[in-house]
């Protein structure tokens, strides 16, 4: 009897250390809509997360399949995911079960991103944890043709439209490029940086007269820009060959310029208009759920990717670049360290005004891309009344929100139900 006992008293302890020993090596899972390819999930492993004191299970996932799981962990009030990745759009529909993160330190994080990570709420619902955008390239023979006491890393669209005329003027040909080709990247500019340059907003304010005023200032540029660039889609081609000088495109679409010749270019911030710096991030955010395992460990996480060296480490592995104030180490690629300064000036700015990429669309992107298309068509290729077409084009952009019942993201004003337009 006493044998059974002491065996039993034995067999008990060594259940209790085990279980101990299970919660001290207890993994946090990760689970992201990013870092999908098998090197970068790899690289997150080995050079990101490695760093962390405690242990990380990353499983990087599909949309579809990543949300399926965080509601079916939702449903049943408990579940293993600690952290989630994803864009600010995928966000949005968990916020109701999103831990706040206000206690955690946000140090170096743009203030506009941060409050994008409210969700709308008084809570800090995510925290942004990288980052990519689109940007301006110059060769540096543009910079003498610079307008007086003009700071180009804070330029406004005036001073663009004066630059590109002097250019024009000086060497006898237009000088500015705009990808504005077949599989040009253009109505990312007029959803993201001009609209909210003019009008702080993408798609409320589409028929105002700010709106007006913003596409006859456009007009005015493309008096100044290279005729060809209709058939642009990559700006970094025409850098390159020297056809453009200045030149605005997403930054994977300048990198080789950068790279091939990093001592003759300079990247700079988009221009600020009326109501800010326009500009479109492509907001990844990190959250911790209601239902975390161990929300302690989870916030330990998300301040350690938040750290400088690891939003370096991020870079590396993913492209995506920092939200957070670095420095760049030399040994990154030209493109990473030109890009990655221009973006934090950028998105740092105190006029930084970030417009989202389309929430809530569904398969109806492609017409609401189409409807920013159009208008540039009609009103810039084809010279058409820009009343008239914004008119026209506004309707069909009243029809495609309440088919889509999108509600309204930033810059425009958060909206029950399908996002207005006036």
């Amino acid at each position: 009897m006493i044998i059974k006992k002491n065996t039993l008293a034995a067999a008990l302890a060594t259940g209790i250390t085990l279980l101990a020993a299970g919660a001290a090596s207890a993994e946090v899972l990760f689970w992201s809509t990013q870092a999908r390819p098998v090197e970068e999930a790899q690289a997150m492993r080995d050079q990101v997360l490695s760093g962390f004191s405690g242990d990380v299970d990353f499983q990087p996932s599909e949309n579809g399949p990543w949300l399926t799981r965080v509601d079916a962990e939702t449903q049943a009030g408990s579940g293993k995911i600690g952290v989630l990745g994803s864009l600010h759009g995928n966000l949005i529909s968990l916020s109701d079960n999103l831990a706040d993160m206000s206690d955690i330190g946000v140090d170096g994080v743009n203030s506009a991103f941060l409050e994008l990570g409210k969700l709308g709420t008084d809570q800090q619902k995510y925290i942004p944890w990288m980052q990519a955008t689109y940007i301006m390239a110059a060769n540096k023979k543009a910079l003498e043709h610079l307008p007086e006491g003009a700071d180009i890393n804070a330029l406004s669209y005036d001073q663009l439209i004066e630059w590109a005329k002097t250019m024009a003027e000086k060497t006898g040909s237009p000088k500015f490029g705009f990808p504005a080709g077949p599989k040009g990247l253009k109505h990312r500019f007029f959803q993201g940086y001009m609209y909210p340059s003019y009008t702080n907003s993408m798609v409320t304010k589409f028929r105002s007269p700010e709106a007006e005023l913003a596409w006859n200032k456009f007009k005015e540029l493309w008096s100044y820009t290279n005729p060809g660039s209709p058939n642009f889609s990559f700006m970094q081609e025409q850098l390159l060959t020297e056809e453009v000088w200045v030149a605005f495109d997403h930054t994977a679409r300048l990198a080789d310029a950068f790279n091939t010749r990093p001592d003759d270019f300079v990247a700079f911030p988009a221009p600020a208009g009326p109501t800010g710096r326009g500009f479109m991030p492509v907001v990844v955010g990190i959250a911790v759920p209601d239902t975390a395992p161990d929300m302690a460990e989870s916030k330990a996480l998300v301040s350690y990717l938040l750290e400088p060296a690891t939003q370096i480490e991020t870079l590396r592995a993913t492209n995506f670049f920092p939200v957070v104030d670095v420095e760049l180490p030399d040994d990154m690629p030209a493109a990473v360290r030109m890009s990655g300064a221009a973006i934090a000036t950028m998105s740092g700015s105190a006029d930084a005004n970030p417009g989202l990429l389309p929430v809530g669309l569904g398969d109806l992107g492609g017409k609401f891309n189409a409807v920013y298309v159009d208008s540039f068509e009609r009103i810039v290729l084809a010279g058409q009344d820009v009343r008239t077409v914004l008119d026209d084009q506004a309707d069909a952009l009243r029809k495609l929100m309440e088919e889509a019942g999108a509600p309204c993201w930033a810059p425009d004003v958060a909206s029950e139900g399908a996002c207005p337009v006036d």
